[in-house]
């Protein structure tokens, strides 16, 4: 009789042993229990130690640290129709865990799959040129729209970032030939301008000669010395033309008798 009061009293024992393990938990400084109590929503708990009762209560270990994932690469048709692949990067965690569990379930794999059709939507709004040029500003397209979706779920997407645009040889190549066009256009442009610019200033320069003779004088001046300071055999001295014609006005007056 004694051995099996003894027997019995080991059993109660052994069953509080494991009754009181079973119901302590302890959470880390960035998780949170979200406990139900009789299937019904209770309340979130933690850090630190937690007591649950045994089969009255359960609970869910949630993490609330930042969470990245790659998403996968996806064929993004732009607004001009040009096909390219397109991957990112995903940074995301869960800020109300009560929602991550009630509103959602596994929202890993739900936040993974609304980026992938977020992505493709996003971008297929844009231009190859824009796809290329602006990606800060899709980013920020991308990663609005997705923490728009994901509040319902507790989740904040807090960065997204597109990693490679694949593109395929021939587009590669018609990019280059529109790049080399471009380039050819500015140098035309800017070579015109220049043109204009110097027509502009000798059209000046001629009418302030032609109002100031003794400018002209000086201009001639600096020109002799100009061409002197050059090491040319033949030297071609230009006369000013009211000069030559005095002259010729002078020799062609008809001697008197």
């Amino acid at each position: 009789m004694i051995g099996f009061t003894f027997g019995f009293s080991s059993i109660l024992i052994l069953l509080a042993a494991v009754l009181i393990a079973s119901s302590v938990r302890i959470f880390r400084e960035y998780e949170r229990g979200v406990v139900f109590m009789l299937g019904r929503f209770w309340k979130v708990k933690g850090p630190g130690l937690v007591l649950i009762i045994p089969i009255v209560q359960q609970a869910v270990r949630m993490d609330l640290r930042t969470v990245v994932f790659d998403v996968p690469p996806q064929d993004v048709i732009t607004r001009d129709n040009v096909s390219v692949k397109v991957n990112a990067v995903v940074y995301f965690r869960v800020v109300d865990p009560e929602k991550a569990v009630i509103q959602v379930a596994r929202y890993f794999e739900a936040t993974s799959q609304l980026s992938q059709t977020t992505l493709r939507a996003v971008l297929g709004k844009h231009d190859l040129d824009q796809l290329l040029s602006e990606r800060e500003q899709l980013n920020a397209d991308i990663q609005k729209v997705l923490d728009a979706q994901t509040d319902a779920w507790g989740i904040k997407v807090s960065i997204v970032e597109i990693k490679h645009v694949d593109i395929n040889e021939t587009m590669i190549r018609a990019i280059a030939r529109q790049a080399e066009a471009e380039r050819e256009r500015r140098a035309k442009v800017i070579h015109a301008e220049g043109e204009l610019q110097a027509s502009r200033q000798l059209l000046e320069a001629a009418q302030t000669l032609a109002q100031q003779p003794q400018a002209m004088q000086l201009r001639y001046l600096q020109t002799l010395t100009t061409i002197a300071a050059d090491k040319n055999s033949t030297i071609v001295f230009p006369l000013p033309i009211d000069l030559v014609s005095a002259v010729l006005e002078r020799f062609s007056k008809p001697s008197a008798p």
